[in-house]
C-alpha cells in the first residue's frame, strides 16, 4: 500500500473497548467520527487490563474476516498520545485464513509513553514478534485480523489518544 491508497483505521473503522475505562464504545466512536480521534481514559482504581481494538477489514462486530495485505505493505504508522506504555498486539486469523478467532497468535510491539504531546511511530511489520521474543514467530500480514492496543497495568486517569493508524 502506498500513501495514495492509505488506510487510516481511525477514520474508516469502528473501534471496540474492553476494560475499566470512562468511555463506552458508543462515545468512543462518536468522538472518532466527529473529531477524528479515538480516546480512552482509565477509571479510578482500575482492575484488569484495558484493550482498545480495531478490525483491519471493517466490521460492526469485534470479529470478522482476516485481511490479506499486499506483499509491498511494509509498515504501520500511528499518531498517538499516551500517558503509559502500550502493547500493540496484531491478531491473526485462523490457520485456514477464513476467520478471526479470539486468542490465537498475537505478535506484538511496545509503543512508548508520550504523555505531553502527540508522537508518530513507524513500525515495520518485521518488528512484530510473538510475545515480543527475539526468536518469536513473525506476524503473517496475509492473515491479519485486528490491532489490540493494550494497557496491561492501567493507572487511574491514564489516557490513550489515537489520531491515526495507517497501513503502508
Amino acid at each position: 500500500m502506498n500513501q495514495k491508497n492509505e488506510t487510516n483505521l481511525v477514520k474508516l473503522n469502528k473501534w471496540f473497548i474492553a476494560g475499566p475505562v470512562l468511555e463506552n464504545e458508543g462515545e468512543i466512536n462518536k468522538t472518532r467520527l466527529q473529531r477524528g480521534i479515538v480516546a480512552v481514559t482509565a477509571k479510578d482504581n482500575p482492575k484488569g487490563e484495558i484493550e482498545l481494538n480495531v478490525m483491519i477489514t471493517p466490521s460492526e462486530i469485534n470479529d470478522g474476516v482476516p485481511t490479506n495485505l499486499p506483499n509491498d505493505s511494509k509498515q504501520l504508522e500511528i499518531i498517538y498520545q499516551s500517558t503509559q506504555i502500550i502493547k500493540l498486539q496484531a491478531s491473526e486469523g485462523n490457520e485456514e485464513g477464513t476467520g478471526c478467532v479470539h486468542g490465537g497468535s498475537h505478535p506484538r510491539v511496545t509503543i512508548p509513553a508520550s504523555p505531553k504531546h502527540f508522537s508518530t511511530v513507524k513500525i515495520p511489520w518485521s518488528d512484530f514478534r510473538q510475545d515480543e521474543l527475539s526468536n518469536g514467530k513473525f506476524l503473517n500480514i496475509h492473515n491479519l485480523c485486528k490491532f489490540n492496543f493494550v494497557n496491561y497495568n492501567p493507572v487511574s486517569g491514564s489516557v490513550l489518544k489515537i489520531k491515526s493508524v495507517i497501513l503502508f
